[in-house]
């Protein structure tokens, strides 16, 4: 199991988003780290197919991104979600099974499990619109996970969850990782500090930095925070 990005670029007239990114994932958890603006959604969005690159190339297992059977082992969550706010939980994951070429009992089941995983299980048929927003975002996960992706893509998957939910999360992710790749882009470093076997670094939509957290020397936030010190200074 591999996902290949090729030196990948994006370009919008004169703005380059991202800029001639090489990498091979492999199993595991990938933590993706980066200001606002330093390529990592642009970057998301090209892996899951779509955008389409300005150059370059990327894959899984031989497998181009643009190919529709990418779409069956594939699992995402964008920062910004759209729901059906009249849907119920569970009829919303029962759409996205539709969409992801899921029959409707294999949907139902998975759903159900999904519901009870992410603590959803007891508002399963209310409408999405009385939810929170950490119950949105839970319910995104679920959805997510829904086809049990071989590769999923997680853009700042954290965001209105509390801290109770987070280490729930974390634990999640972890445990996926073990068979599969997780990409989970943030800008809250104890997201990823404990449960990612790669940290990579995103600065003006160039990699800046790959590797494991613990090569950081201690403490990975002050790390973070340094590299963009040094970037700044010699700029």
């Amino acid at each position: 199991m591999e996902l290949i990005i090729d030196r990948v670029s994006k370009q919008y007239k004169n703005n380059i988003a991202v800029d001639r990114i090489s990498l091979k994932l492999q199993k595991g958890v990938y933590g993706l780290l980066g200001a606002n603006g330093a390529g990592k959604t642009t970057l998301m969005r090209m892996i899951c197919g779509i955008l389409t690159p300005t150059s370059g190339a990327i894959s899984f297992d031989g497998m181009d991104v643009s190919q529709e059977e990418y779409r069956s082992v594939l699992g995402y969550l964008p920062q910004d979600f759209g729901y059906y706010p009249e849907f119920s939980g569970l009829d919303f994951l029962l759409y996205m099974g539709s969409l992801k070429g899921m029959g409707k009992a294999q949907a139902l089941g998975k759903a159900r499990e999904l519901l009870q995983l992410v603590s959803l299980q007891d508002v399963a048929k209310k409408k999405i619109k009385t939810y929170s927003g950490g119950m949105k975002q839970r319910l995104g996960i679920a959805q997510a996970l829904l086809n049990e992706p071989k590769l999923l893509v997680l853009d700042e998957p954290t965001a209105g969850l509390d801290p109770k939910e987070r280490v729930r999360f974390r634990n999640l992710i972890q445990d996926w990782g073990q068979e599969n790749i997780v990409l989970l882009s943030t800008h809250i470093v104890s997201d990823i500090e404990h449960i990612a076997q790669d940290i990579i670094m995103m600065k003006g939509g160039q990699m800046i930095y790959r590797g494991p957290w613990d090569e950081t020397r201690g403490d990975l936030e002050d790390f973070y925070l340094q590299q963009f010190d040094e970037e700044e200074q010699n700029a």
